[in-house]
């Protein structure tokens, strides 16, 4: 073996096995790096960093410190609970990802020692002998070096829906035309020798692309920006409180556990557990319609996406190859039916034409049958599938939906001669056997090159008047195939074969969008998504597949970023390197965008890891592709992103529920604390009582509103500002005034029970929780319906608690409460009934501010 310039050359016997096991030392396998595994540790310390849970830490590490172990025990319950659902979580959706996981190319066959082998993909080196057949993945980057009708599909690494002829060069100092890792031989056979292996190769340089680590998503961002303030606000109010207290004459041991008690009232320790409920809960939920979430927080952040970027094929499009249009010089014609299946009509005129009606028709997709390679026939699964070249399995399909029998049509007119398509010539001819003697001639290729002398015959005028309808069927997206044929006596010299034919047509070929993908992108801009298109297609075949989708407006702009301009805002962006779409992602995150990428190809990973979410393909994905998206799609479907927006939103707004649901009741306890010794109340409730109140309100009731039902309409608002904090749109607001009227219910009762001798304090301790559960029930989406039955459930069971708290003798040793009269009970519930009117009075005279949950 030698290496001449820039490509190798390897002896026709291949490697010698001994050579190939040098090299493999050498090298290493043929695999690409594998994603390092986290480890279990990391897991749980991950968890821990959310400032959320830093704050409850803290305040366990204070109370342990003042040997008040019970309400440490609580706090950390807490914490254990939310870090284990967490936790499971991953490492469930990581096991779920590794059963889709399949290598690129399990085997290889190769030359070494002059004969062939099947070996381990993993074990093919630079310098080795790769043999190509029809259905082969390739297995390592390498330059053809003999060919015969190679054609590869090479669109999970450039994005073209078309595969690509590969051709040798005669010249052994010339490389062959390129092959890479990862790409799929759909007909022909050849030769190729390795060029690159693993890391080295395309597959592995894109992989390289994906090294960045996703960085924090915006409710994560927004979470960590309402920890630190009330990490902030919790220290300043325990600082107050001891102050004021020892101020009073208290004792500090006592105002050290009040203010402690505070600090606990002031976070929402249930919020890490609601939150991981909730997106839990929307992981299962999306996983039921076969969207399998990779990270919790993935579910959230499509709620808040702005911009959608797509690929084409596979995404938008079925990722098959259809004839749409047909054209003779007798008239045009329609096909109809979606994907390789032989269903469908021939239409002319508006009418369904009968087989045989149309001889100009039949005469054209009869011979774009015949001289055809390709074969069409049902999968595993039912849906029909091509083998071979899928241009020319869309031509069978249109025959049969003809009328045609392909079958038949070969065994009347066999096969005599062929000259495959290659790159050069860019048509395809074949003779074939007529039953009365003679040859028919059949040819099909690229108009530029079938529509001018010598391969046609006769006048320009024709030829004139085909080459302007292939110009506008191209400039619409489709592929544009001609087709001509010529009966001859005798069979023709091989030079003469392709020349002096009748032209019979054009057909014009693409790859359909998908049926639902219309009404996938009104949804998406329904809920004020702005769908993007980024594709490394042709810029015609973007622009009409978008201006069809209702993307762009007919003849709207489309950027070639061949030209550079990839970093301008603009909804279709065509011939995208693998860098250009990170280029086209961050330019859009830079500009306050919250981005989600689908995508199933290899040159799509690097853009889905960058992205704030990215949405990968499970059936026809790469694992590329897979191990960088947040997202996977088990079905295929664009169609589960709408509904995992949806899902999306609704976890946003019971977050956001909680939170004014936990807030309002923290910052009446505070309220209380602060404002009671004005009203002669030197210490309004014990910590204890504080404790045991958050321990009701802020547990099942908290978590039970991670469950609520979507508001009707969610999906007709447009996304949240990516911006705006989780606290924003009117919310602090609400928090203040809802956590006004239970402060007030709780002091009115209190004030009331020490001017007439009553058990003041645990008249305000029973006020306080069950005024907080009135505002729980008032928070619920769906007022009065039978959705989410959890929540009335845990609010009865917390009521109960309370009423033990009360009435139970050794919990009133523990919470010091003293058992209310009927009398006083029931005025005490009367008030508190106020909470739940409070809450619900004012979502209606604050209608006109941004919805708010609840």
């Amino acid at each position: 073996m030698t290496d001449r310039g820039q490509h190798v050359v390897t002896a026709a016997g291949g490697l010698t096995s001994a050579e190939a096991a040098a090299r493999l030392a050498r090298e290493g396998p043929n695999v690409l790096p594998a994603a390092p595994q986290t480890r279990l540790l990391r897991r749980v310390a991950m968890q821990l960093a959310d400032p959320l849970v830093l704050v409850l830490l803290a305040a366990a590490v204070l109370t342990l410190a003042t040997g008040d172990w019970t309400d440490a025990s609580v706090i950390l319950l807490v914490i254990v609970v939310n870090t284990t659902v967490g936790v499971a979580q991953e490492v469930k959706a990581g096991q779920a990802i590794a059963a889709l996981t399949a290598m690129t190319a399990p085997e290889a066959r190769v030359l070494r020692d002059g004969e062939q082998r099947l070996i381990p993909a993993a074990d093919v080196v630079t310098g080795d002998l790769l043999v190509l057949a029809e259905g082969d993945i390739v297995p390592a980057d390498a330059e053809v070096v003999d060919a015969a009708a190679l054609l590869v599909d090479e669109s999970a690494l450039t994005g073209e829906s078309v595969p690509v002829d590969k051709t040798a060069r005669p010249d052994v100092e010339q490389p062959g035309d390129p092959v890479s890792a990862g790409t799929v031989v759909v007909r022909g056979r050849g030769q190729a020798v390795t060029t690159a292996t693993g890391e080295a190769s395309a597959m592995g340089r894109v992989a390289a692309l994906l090294s960045p680590p996703a960085g924090l998503t915006p409710l994560q961002r927004r979470l960590a920006g309402v920890g630190r303030a009330l990490a902030v606000a919790a220290v300043a109010l325990c600082a107050i409180v001891l102050a004021l207290g020892l101020a009073r004459g208290q004792s500090l041991e006592l105002m050290i556990i009040t203010a402690i008690s505070l600090v606990v009232a002031a976070v929402p320790e249930s919020l890490p557990a609601v939150v991981t409920l909730a997106l839990a809960l929307g992981a299962r939920r999306m996983a039921a319609r076969h969207a399998l979430i990779r990270r919790l927080p993935a579910v959230e952040t499509l709620g808040s996406v702005t911009v959608l970027g797509t690929d084409k094929t596979g995404t938008l499009t079925e990722g098959t190859m259809v004839a749409r249009r047909l054209w003779t010089p007798a008239g045009e014609a329609e096909v109809t039916g979606t994907g390789y299946a032989p269903e469908g009509d021939i239409i002319r005129n508006g009418s369904r034409l009968l087989p045989g009606a149309a001889p100009d028709l039949t005469e054209l997709l009869e011979a774009a049958a015949l001289c055809n390679d390709a074969a069409i026939r049902p999968g595993e699964a039912g849906e029909w599938v091509s083998v071979g070249d899928p241009t020319e399995a869309a031509l069978l399909a249109a025959a049969v939906k003809a009328g045609l029998d392909p079958a038949r049509l070969a065994a009347a007119m066999p096969r005599t001669t062929e000259v495959p398509f290659d790159s050069e010539r860019k048509r395809m001819v074949t003779e074939h056997a007529l039953t009365g003697g003679g040859v028919r001639v059949l040819a099909k290729g690229a108009p530029e090159v079938m529509l001018r002398p010598p391969v046609l015959a006769g006048g320009d005028g024709l030829a004139s008047q085909a080459a302007a309808r292939a110009e506008r069927l191209a400039a619409e997206g489709f592929r544009v195939l001609a087709v001509a044929s010529a009966d001859r006596p005798a069979p023709a010299p091989p030079a003469e074969l392709g020349t002096g034919l009748r032209l019979l047509g054009l057909v014009a070929i693409l790859d359909p969008p998908r049926q639902a993908a219309a009404g996938t992108i009104a949804a998406c801009q329904a809920a004020g998504i702005e769908p993007v298109l980024i594709t490394g297609d042709h810029p015609a075949t973007a622009r009409a597949i978008a201006a069809e989708l209702g993307i762009i407006p007919p003849g709207g702009e489309v950027v070639d970023c061949r030209e550079g301009h990839a970093d301008r805002p603009a909804r279709v962006y065509a011939r995208a390197t693998p860098e250009q779409k990170l280029d086209i992602i961050e330019a859009r995150r830079g500009a306050g965008d919250v981005v989600a990428m689908t995508g199933d190809g290899v040159n799509d990973g690097p853009a889905l890891r960058r992205s704030d979410i990215g949405v990968a393909m499970g059936r026809r994905g790469t694992e590329v592709a897979r191990q960088a998206a947040d997202l996977v799609l088990a079905d295929d479907e664009l169609g589960t992103v709408v509904a995992a927006a949806e899902e999306g939103r609704r976890v946003y707004a019971n977050i956001r529920r909680f939170l004014l649901y936990g807030l309002s009741g923290g910052a009446a306890e505070i309220a209380v604390m602060l404002a009671g010794p004005g009203f002669g109340l030197a210490l309004p409730l014990l910590p204890a009582q504080i404790l045991w109140v958050n321990l009701l309100t802020h547990g099942l009731p908290g978590v039970a509103l991670g469950s609520e039902p979507a508001e009707p309409g969610v999906m007709k608002r447009p996304p949240r500002p990516p911006a705006e904090s989780v606290l924003g749109a009117g919310l602090w607001q609400r928090i203040a005034r809802v956590g006004l009227v239970v402060a007030a219910v709780t002091l009115a009762v209190a004030v009331w029970g020490h001017a007439t001798g009553r058990p003041w304090q645990s008249m305000a301790f029973f006020a306080l929780g069950s005024t907080q559960l009135a505002v729980a029930l008032g928070s619920r989406a769906l007022p009065g319906s039978r959705a989410n039955p959890l929540l009335p459930a845990a609010v009865i069971a917390a009521l109960a608690l309370q009423f033990a708290g009360v009435y139970l003798p050794f919990l009133q040793q523990l919470l010091h409460t003293r058992p209310l009269p009927v009398t006083d009970l029931l005025i005490v519930c009367a008030l508190s009934a106020l909470g739940y009117a409070a809450i619900r009075l004012d979502r209606v005279l604050f209608r006109g501010a941004p919805p708010p949950p609840g």
